[in-house]
């Protein structure tokens, strides 16, 4: 009978703190495995597995994933989180030296590290700011349509300094911007909640963005790219804006994609940043000839639809990118649940139809969910909870299990579904191949992972995550 895979480190890291975090990703040919895992009962927490996994020649009647580097798809950007206003505001409260331990844990790929690769800000405030701001807010009734009272001044206390020491950790670090409203004179209502751009002021907006890309870059913070709009069909949120697909379309083609061109700004446009129900709103505008030369790809949210709904933007548009841009964990969370599902669906099936990253919601809050604004989310659990101690919470393990291990740059490559036995693999740029199982059934699964005419005996109990790495 096959020993399972996980006991020994589960003994050991209990007895003697075993299973240490691993301090060395470079290839090997030894024709050996490692596994790091996480089980719902948290007794394992992204922990490398202390037993052999080698590579060899037998057969079973085991199911089997077979691993196919010649199949490849995608390459991946990276896994990460929402740095909202509020998330650094309580990381920026940590005491010097928690603060900087804690953001080298994050964001660097060394030792203890998991390696987070790509981040999400927004453009002004979200609902997990402490209050509702733009960068051009100004008394009721006046105008600033060349945006000479535009100011940084409200993130240059929390947001800029977490961000600068992250891009001094993580130089590479892919940062995404998206706002969750235009400033309110822009608007049709005067207001942070709701409303739409009124189509006099769609250049203004756009030399908006170019003034946001221009300051965080004179602050050594590179915008890589940024959404249109936070869940455009999304008008009761605090703050938030209401833009149609034809909307959206009008604004790149007649101002945003030519404002960005005649500044020579090359930080990519993504369409979209809202639920997988309504994939007709991103083929909308790349099916726009004008629209679609300014636009890099699409982003998505699964609070409603399936998954699979990227695949169908990219069979309908396979020149444009895919992105998963954010999905929260309702508090207080449910820790077997929220891993089973989120792996299976997000980190697996968001890159499995096409995702070039997977960004969850949000790096940190407080005990009672917050900051946030009124009317803002009252129940987003972070991926941290931070008061006196730090907590590390379930979508920490979640974008773990990938960020520490599939750089950016890695492609993922082929592997065959199993029912239950729901995985993606990768290569990544330094040769490693990464296969992500979730064993999303409520028993213990035997199988084999097959690559390159080898085989290798696994397990899995009911509920868990699993990261192989040869």
């Amino acid at each position: 009978m096959m020993k399972p895979i996980y006991s020994l480190c589960l003994l050991a890291a209990v007895t003697l703190g075993a299973c240490s975090a691993r301090k060395d990703l470079q290839p090997n040919n030894s024709g050996k495995a490692e596994l790091w895992l996480t089980t719902p009962d948290q007794s394992s927490l992204l922990a490398k597995q202390n037993t052999q996994l080698n590579f060899g020649e037998f057969s079973n009647s085991n199911p089997s994933i077979e691993v196919n580097e010649q199949q490849t798809y995608q390459s991946i950007d990276g896994f990460g989180f929402t740095l909202t206003g509020g998330s650094a505001t309580l990381i920026n409260g940590l005491p010097a030296k928690e603060k900087e331990a804690l953001l080298e844990e994050l964001f660097s790929s060394k030792g203890n590290g998991i390696g987070i690769s790509y981040l999400r800000i927004s453009i002004g405030a979200s609902d997990l700011s402490a209050d509702t701001f733009t960068y051009n807010d100004l008394p009721a009734g006046e105008t600033d349509v060349n945006l000479e009272k535009f100011s940084l001044s409200r993130e240059m206390k929390d947001l800029v300094p977490v961000l600068k020491r992250i891009v001094a950790i993580n130089p590479s670090i892919k940062i995404l911007g998206s706002p969750w409203t235009a400033p309110t004179w822009m608007k049709d209502n005067n207001s942070f909640k709701g409303g739409s751009l009124k189509p006099e002021y769609y250049e203004s907006y756009a030399k908006y963005f170019v003034k946001y890309i221009l300051a965080m870059k004179a602050q050594g913070i590179v915008i890589d790219a940024v959404t249109i709009q936070n869940e455009p069909l999304h008008p009761g949120n605090v703050p938030s804006m209401y833009m149609e697909a034809p909307d959206q379309a009008k604004f790149i083609k007649t101002a945003l994609g030519p404002v960005f061109k005649k500044n020579g700004i090359k930080t990519k446009i993504i369409v979209y940043d809202h639920n997988a129900d309504r994939p007709d709103y991103p083929i909308t505008i790349l099916n726009d000839p004008e629209a679609r030369q300014y636009v890099d790809g699409s982003a998505f949210h699964l609070y409603g639809g399936k998954i699979d709904a990227l695949t169908e933007v990219h069979n309908a548009h396979p020149d444009k990118n895919l992105y998963f841009t954010e999905q929260w964990v309702g508090g207080p969370g449910n820790f077997p649940e929220d891993l089973k599902w989120h792996v299976s669906t997000l980190i697996i099936g968001a890159t499995r139809n096409w995702a070039r990253n997977v960004l969850e919601w949000n790096l940190a809050a407080d005990p009672s969910y917050g900051p946030h604004t009124v009317g803002g989310c009252v129940t987003c659990l972070g991926a941290l909870t931070i008061h006196s101690a730090v907590n590390r919470n379930v979508a920490y393990y979640i974008i773990g299990h990938a960020s520490k291990f599939v750089a950016p740059g890695s492609i993922r490559i082929g592997s065959n579904s199993i029912s239950g036995l729901e995985n993606v693999a990768f290569k990544t740029p330094e040769g490693k191949k990464v296969l992500i199982v979730a064993n999303t059934t409520d028993h213990t699964q035997n199988f084999n992972i097959k690559d390159a005419g080898k085989t290798l005996e696994a397990n899995l109990p009911a509920g868990a995550a699993a990261t192989f790495v040869w």
